[in-house]
């Protein structure tokens, strides 16, 4: 038997007990697991060993396993055993923030969920923790921008204006700029400050490593009222913003079910086509982060609308082909 199908088994069994009023009999945790008495018995022996607070009594004629009252009710509110498990188990993205103050608050988090947990539980985890890898996505290294990243932090906290210098990375130069901080995102590896810009006068993202220089300013500022940080963003694509564009994007049969199984965009819709090719469709704010989705999926991807963003997409193909093509060239010259 895999180590893994155990531990996993266990884990169902502890979260069934937790959660169960009456306790449950080792034939219904059978049941429930789809397996045989004697594999649920010799897992509540095992569970019992290492610590956890499980017993059985006779119920109506039948034994009952439970989990102690005591352990179910001793970890003060909010939190429940199962809750506090899953909270250990998440610590394993930390990495993620690593040179953050993020990073150092959820470590000492962590360390204090690891000390309430009950007797023989961490040993249990250990055993989860080796079996069960989270991947992280690609990240950037913060820790060089850790003081700006806790600046921001406090003046976000505080309402208080700042004056950056940014630098721009499609116009390749630095700006001087005062931001009223409203919200910290984190999307997709990369830390994004969300604030109104009195520069250009209107709510604009910002990414922290390109963040040169922050000092604040003494002004306080007011968040608006109407101001929904999830309504702001979720016309984007990614991150960034920009004028509202409808896109239709045909995919091929060959990644038809890929684009199927996720939620790529909030008002996505999706239209099969006979030959099993699709056509996605939603309207985004800015057409930049779609561009470089749609250049992910190579010749299995052709935008339909609207037309700059098919037309830089082109561009695009373009200039791949004449780079690939440059290179065939050169080899055929060197060869000679």
């Amino acid at each position: 038997m895999a180590r893994g199908d155990q531990l996993g088994r266990q884990w169902r069994i502890i979260q069934t007990l937790i959660s169960s009023k009456l306790g449950r009999s080792a034939s219904d945790l059978a049941a429930d697991l789809d397996c045989h008495p004697r594999t649920v018995y010799r897992d509540l022996e095992a569970l019992q060993s290492a610590g956890f607070p499980i017993y059985t009594e006779r119920v109506e004629g039948k034994n009952v396993w439970s989990v102690l009252d005591t352990v179910k009710h001793h970890i003060p509110v909010p939190f429940s055993i199962t809750e506090l498990m899953a909270l250990h188990f998440s610590s394993g993205m930390l990495n993620v923030f690593n040179g953050t103050v993020f990073h150092d608050a959820l470590k000492s988090l962590f360390k204090k969920v690891k000390a309430t947990l009950p007797p023989g539980s961490v040993d249990f985890l250990e055993g989860m923790d080796r079996i069960l890898h989270i991947g992280t996505t690609p990240r950037k290294d913060y820790v060089k921008f850790k003081e700006i990243l806790n600046r921001i932090s406090d003046a976000a906290l505080e309402r208080s204006t700042v004056e950056i210098i940014y630098y721009t990375m499609s116009r390749k130069r630095e700006t001087r700029r005062k931001v009223d901080p409203y919200r910290i995102l984190f999307f997709s590896g990369t830390f994004y400050l969300i604030g109104y810009c009195h520069v250009r006068k209107e709510i604009r993202v910002f990414a922290v490593d390109r963040i040169k220089m922050l000092s604040t300013t003494g002004e306080h500022f007011e968040i608006p009222d109407g101001f929904d940080p999830q309504e702001f963003m979720e016309r984007s694509f990614g991150v960034y913003q920009g004028e509202p564009a409808r896109v239709r994007i045909w995919f091929s049969d060959d990644v038809a079910d890929y684009i199927r199984e996720k939620i790529w965009h909030g008002d996505q819709k999706i239209i099969g086509n006979e030959d099993g090719s699709i056509i996605f469709e939603t309207v985004v704010a800015g057409t930049e982060e779609i561009r470089f989705w749609v250049m992910m999926w190579g010749g299995n991807a052709e935008v339909l609308e609207p037309p700059s963003l098919r037309e830089a997409v082109q561009k695009e193909a373009e200039a791949i082909l004449g780079h690939y093509g440059r290179i065939r060239f050169e080899k055929t010259i060197g060869g000679s």
